[in-house]
This record gives structure tokens, sequence and C-alpha cells, in this order.
């Protein structure tokens, strides 16, 4: 139980507080607030939705088509630049965060681990994030933490939609830095100034891997689609994509266009119809 206000848990105060203040098309509605009889009983009445994406890439029949993946993409890149304009952080993106109506509506959910953030920054505890979509400035200690982690998760829920598997699946800290170092290269003050001075960088042994193996890993997809993956795994935070970055990235501009939010989407989230 989270440390109370009143009787009520501060998490969910948190919560409260933030979803009363969203209204847009991607981000989940908070519809009522329910206390029962006690009140850390407290129920939240969202908008409904048919389908988490976790379990659509669980049950569907086939893959997302990647005129899919972009819709689905474009739509959490619209709430995300919707939450970080309101200087929100979300800190717990994942496909089972991502709600779908039956219509190919995807709308961001679970603010539980959401915060409101000021400039300049204040400290906040690194371990936030679901493992497998969780920034390397987190896992290597920083306290500084900027919508730039949630990028870096955006990249990670692209990545596995396009894969259809996730990307970096670790099963514990060390084996997640290995993953994305495997994957992107071994970091350094070069690509990213003020590593070596991040918290937890001693508690590594970070191996030598000079590659960049996205192109490798994604071998049909275009050049506009490695760059925007690239962008969103920008090691530095500073230099990682925006939320606008992707938004405008030439991936979404070339065939295969989109699907379009309403077309076809049905059978997807029911395929029984």
């Amino acid at each position: 139980m989270d440390k109370e206000k009143d009787g009520v848990p501060i998490s969910s105060l948190r919560e409260i507080t933030l979803l009363l203040r969203l209204r847009h098309p991607n981000i989940v509605e908070l519809k009522e607030v329910v206390v029962g009889t006690h009140l850390e009983s407290i129920f939240l009445v969202m908008g409904y939705c048919e389908q988490d994406l976790a379990s659509l890439l669980e049950n569907m029949p086939t893959p997302f088509s990647e005129a899919q993946v972009k819709c689905i993409v474009l739509q959490v890149l619209r709430g995300l630049q919707y939450l970080h304009q309101n200087f929100i952080i979300h800190r717990d993106l994942k496909v089972s965060n991502l709600l779908m109506t039956d219509k190919g509506c995807v709308k961001t959910a679970d603010f539980g681990l959401a915060r409101a953030y000021s400039i300049p920054m204040k400290p906040m505890t690194p371990k936030v994030v679901t493992l497998w979509y969780r920034a390397p400035e987190l896992l290597l200690g920083t306290s500084t933490q900027t919508t730039s982690i949630d990028m870096w998760a955006m990249g990670c829920i692209l990545a596995e939609l396009l894969a259809h598997k996730p990307l970096l699946p670790g099963t514990s800290e060390i084996h997640q830095v290995d993953l994305i170092v495997q994957l992107l290269g071994t970091p350094s003050e070069n690509i990213w100034p003020g590593f070596s001075r991040l918290p937890l960088v001693g508690q590594y042994s970070l191996r030598k891997q000079p590659y960049n193996n996205l192109k490798h890993k994604f071998p049909w997809l275009s050049e506009a689609g490695l760059r925007l993956l690239n962008f969103l795994f920008m090691y530095d935070p500073k230099k990682r994509a925006t939320a606008r970055d992707g938004l405008d990235s030439s991936y979404f501009k070339e065939k295969p266009l989109r699907l379009l939010d309403s077309h076809g989407w049905g059978r997807l989230c029911n395929p029984g119809l």
C-alpha cells in the first residue's frame, strides 16, 4: 500500500489528478471515480476499449501489417505529444498499456506511474518503466527523467509491432543492458556525453560491441523506418527523437501508407467475426 493522504493512496490521487486533466482521442478517458465503503476502495471508470495490444498480439490469427503498425504508432505518438506538451511523462509505456477499440482507435492507459514535471527537472526514482521498455539511462541509475524515457519505450513498441515479438526481453537489469549493447553497440562519451558519470555504470561490465545491428534485425525495413528506429534508440536522451519528430518522420509518408483508423479493424479485435 502506498503512503496515504486522508486515507487515499497517493498513487491513486496522482493518477486521478492527471486523468482529470487529460482530454485527447488517444488517451484513455476517465469517466467516473467510484469510492467504495472504505476510502482505499477506489474504482476508476474508464472509457471502454475492446482489447489491449498485448492480448491482441498474442491472440490475433495473423500479425499486424506494416500499414496497421503505422496506424497504431501514429496514434500513440499523437497521445505522447499531447502528454509531453502538458508536461506529463507516462513512465510505463508498453503494449499492454495501449488499448484499442474495435474501430482501431488506440488509447494510452495506466497512468499509475505517470508524473507531471517542471523545468528544471526534479530527481525521480529510476525504478520505473517495465524492464523490456526501460531506457538505458534509467538502467544506469539516472535520477533525471525526461520525456525521452517514453520515447525509448516508443521505439521498443514500434520494433515489437514490426517483429511480432518483444525486441529486448531481458530477464534482469544486467541482461537488459547487455541486450541493448548487442543491438546498438557499446555506448561511450563520444556519442553520449555524461555516460561515464551515471551512478551505476561501474556496476556493469559492458561488452565491446562496435556495431549497430538494427538493420540486421530488420533487413526488410525501409531506410526511413530504420532512421526512425535509430532516432528513437539514441543513447543520449538529449538527442533522442521527440513525439513531434516521430510524427514528422518520412516513414509514415511512404508506402505502405497507414491503414485508416476505422478501416478493417473489427476482425482483428474480434477474430470470431
